[in-house]
């Protein structure tokens, strides 16, 4: 049995006493529908907060007279802050609660969001969405420890991938609408606009989110933390799961980080409405991700995972072609394969984890903004120095690194299987 599994003793909040099991939501039930639309919206408002830049790098770095390597740092930063935070704020919400960290983090991400539209250069926008990040980082963990609380085992992959829906549809309407605002009124008129949707979202999430039944309150001494994350991180699956998130964050960051220049630049030469509205591709990881568990279900979870790996390797090759529809078919099954990956590998997450379960979702959540850093930077760089397919060998590199782990993991599991035997003997 994994460490992750045994220290019950060293719990930081997280390990829950359960009144009744029965009494945990589940769909159909009291409550449930409330509580998955709010998180929902806070999934929304996260995503279109963390990537309300990303679409319009171009008119950045034409504004700053800078290349795509340095715009995309004010994706970098943003992403970056949330992965070096994430950690810390899911302690506040061992100690404090989920929901009020959630509610704490969304507004003060929403009103540094308001500020960013007048970001007098790029240093300075940098340093904005840094802070955003960081504030940001109370979402991602408090909401899947959340969820492993307060919903009942059996619901909890099509919960949280009823979360990681809410990404895509904010990445995708944030996209979208920036790309249209900006097209009129420039790029700080499109980051304010989506300052005011994640207010609203803010405001609905907060009203609409039941209290917690089933947390209990932690400790935030630090030896405590420390020995819950020395824990995670000497399990094995864990690891492998943290890694492959990663990777695929790697992709997913660096392919839309670099596809509005492609798209901008000949041949295509689109204008900005047109690229902005290319995010709608979004909606293919809405449905990937809210129909993660049928996928787990049939294939099991390692099967999952070398088909949205396969989906993603496939998309990138196509997305090679010199033809418009091409480039979105590719641009299709990149997202679909992406979004079902970080389903099946966050909810594997929770399930591993029996305690500390908030640290644990942490730690995938900074592997996982980590890679999305990474592949946002080194995918721009990629891009000027070899074009769209400097960048497209990033992601299959990427994607190879997800298929090794996988077989790694798979090949460790039939190891482990043979020794039980022996070990009961």
């Amino acid at each position: 049995m994994s460490p992750a599994s045994t220290g019950a003793s060293t719990v930081v909040g997280a390990a829950v006493s359960v009144p009744s099991a029965d009494s945990r939501l589940a769909p159909g039930g009291p409550g449930y529908r409330r509580m998955s639309f709010a998180l929902f919206l806070a999934g929304v408002a996260t995503f279109a907060l963390l990537y309300s830049t990303q679409a319009l790098l171009p008119l950045i770095s034409g504004e700053f007279g800078v290349p795509a390597s340095e715009a995309s740092w004010t994706v970098a930063a943003a992403t970056g802050g949330l992965a070096l935070f994430v950690l810390p704020m899911s302690a506040l919400s061992e100690r404090f609660g989920r929901r009020t960290v959630m509610t704490a983090s969304l507004a003060v991400a929403v009103g540094v969001g308001l500020l960013v539209p007048f970001a007098p250069s790029l240093g300075a926008l940098v340093v904005l969405r840094a802070v955003q990040g960081a504030a940001l980082a109370g979402l991602p963990a408090s909401a899947t420890a959340y969820l492993a609380e307060e919903v009942k085992p059996k619901a909890l992959v099509t919960a949280i991938g009823l979360f990681v829906a809410g990404n895509s549809v904010g990445g995708m309407s944030g996209r979208v609408i920036t790309g249209w605002v900006a097209q009129e009124w420039g790029w700080r008129a499109a980051v304010g606009v989506i300052g005011g949707v994640a207010v609203v979202c803010a405001v609905a999430f907060r009203l609409l989110l039941p209290a917690p039944r089933h947390f209990t309150p932690g400790s935030l001494r630090p030896r405590v933390l420390l020995g819950t994350v020395r824990d995670h991180l000497s399990d094995p699956l864990l690891r492998r799961l943290y890694a492959i998130g990663a990777l695929f964050m790697t992709v997913f960051g660096g392919v839309y980080t670099v596809i509005g220049y492609r798209l901008t630049e000949a041949p295509f030469s689109l204008p900005q409405g047109i690229v902005g509205s290319i995010f709608l591709v979004y909606l293919v990881g809405t449905v990937s991700a809210s129909t993660a568990g049928r996928l787990v279900g049939r294939l099991g979870r390692r099967g999952a995972l070398y088909l949205a790996g396969g989906t993603t390797a496939a998309g990138l090759l196509v997305s090679l072609a010199p033809s418009l529809p091409l480039v979105l078919l590719g641009l299709v099954l990149v997202t679909a394969g992406f979004f079902a990956g970080h389903a099946v590998a966050s909810s594997a997450v929770s399930r591993t984890a029996t305690h500390g379960r908030a640290q644990a979702s942490a730690l995938y959540q900074s592997a996982y903004y980590i890679g999305s850093s990474v592949g946002s930077t080194v995918g721009a760089m990629a891009f000027h120095a070899g074009g769209w397919g400097g960048t497209v060998t990033v992601g299959l590199c990427a994607v190879l690194g997800v298929v090794t782990i996988t077989v790694l993991g798979s090949r460790a599991a039939r190891f482990a299987t043979r020794r039980e035997p022996v070990a009961a003997h």
